[in-house]
């Protein structure tokens, strides 16, 4: 059944087109209102051209990307495409305004290139050759991308001053999961590029404050997952790891306890009649109405709290290794929403540090 949104294009699909429409111009054609465009797939589709400006040995074209229904930070961004000759017959990628630049180790693209991702340049490449066989150097740019940036993964990533351009297969599918994967698995790559072999995972910033405030990590050593606990768990089986590490609050992660491996809220049940069935076999009662796995915590005292929290630790790592079987240790951490520790489980030494957990 049909979503009823609409789909748009990627950033590398706009810089191929583009790229082809300035090809054209610099090899004496006709400025084109639009260009046609083979998809990886072998779809063909065309794109209308923003505009084109030519000048002595330089052909800028641009096309305004249309991300449709996506939520995407580029959609109506323009994407540039400066083509100029150079000597030989290859085609080298340069960064413009806007796009950034990769700074390390485990990412498709080496340190020290253009964030233009394998896909796209091949896209590129193919778009040009199209048109002409001549050495040419492409910049690609994207206007206000610098700014646009901030609003990604990009920063964690390593990758500075500007944007990706992204998109393996040419089309953006609303609310797509994949750019979201595919950023939090990069992360994970640059942790394992950089030698870390025991990470951290946590689901987002509150749980990076608190993994800062209570262990002593080294740099990349901290990984953000989000929601994708099940995929990110995949990925960290297959990496060379020595023992992992998961921290985060227990509305979050108790789920995971209940084999839910995508914990958004809308895709997964709350964590609270579990816990509270955890606490009342613990203690012999249920404890106190109330609608968040917080609350249940803070109704508890000091004691029975940490006994709760060590518990539910527990359950979680036992879940994990039940379910993916990774060939090292795991442990959990369980902290609030002000970043204080509840309780743990497993061998939490190799990753303290900082100030004491008591």
């Amino acid at each position: 059944m049909s979503s009823g949104l609409q789909g748009g294009y990627t950033t590398g699909c706009c810089a191929a087109a583009a790229a082809k429409a300035a090809a054209l111009v610099l090899s004496g054609h006709a400025a084109p209102p639009a260009v046609a465009l083979t998809l990886p797939d072998g779809d063909q589709i065309t794109l209308p051209v923003a505009a084109i400006q030519l000048t002595d040995d330089c052909c800028t074209a641009s096309i305004r990307k249309d991300a449709g229904d996506d939520p995407d930070v580029t959609h109506g961004s323009l994407v540039m495409v400066s083509l100029s000759r150079c000597d030989g017959t290859g085609i080298q990628f340069r960064a413009g305004e806007g796009v950034g630049t990769v700074t390390l180790p485990g990412l498709a693209i080496p340190p020290g290139e253009p964030a233009i991702n394998p896909g796209p340049r091949l896209m590129i490449e193919q778009a040009i050759r199209e048109v002409t066989s001549a050495g040419l150097t492409v910049t690609v740019s994207i206007p206000g991308g610098r700014e646009l940036a901030q609003k990604t993964f990009n920063p964690r990533l390593g990758i500075i001053d500007g944007l990706s351009i992204l998109g393996s297969t040419g089309r953006v599918r609303p609310f797509s999961h994949d750019a979201v994967r595919e950023s939090i698995r990069c992360s994970l790559a640059i942790a394992t590029a950089s030698g870390i072999t025991e990470p951290v995972f946590v689901p987002g910033h509150i749980g990076a404050r608190a993994a800062e405030r209570h262990l002593c990590l080294a740099k990349h050593q901290l990984v953000e997952v989000g929601n994708e606990w099940g995929y990110m768990l995949q990925h960290a089986v297959a990496a060379p790891l020595e023992r992992l590490l998961l921290l985060g609050h227990p509305g979050k992660l108790a789920k995971l306890r209940q084999g839910q491996w995508d914990t958004h809220s809308s895709r997964s049940e709350s964590a609270l009649p579990g816990v509270a069935q955890l606490c009342s076999k613990l203690f012999g009662q249920f404890p106190p109405a109330t609608p968040t796995v917080e609350g249940l915590f803070l109704a508890l005292d000091a004691p029975d709290r940490s006994l709760l929290a060590a518990a539910l630790a527990g359950g979680i790592a036992e879940k994990v290794i039940q379910t993916f079987k990774p060939p090292f240790p795991v442990a959990v951490v369980l902290t609030d929403n002000n970043g204080a520790w509840l309780g743990s489980s497993g061998e939490i030494a190799p990753w303290q540090g900082k100030e004491s957990i008591s």
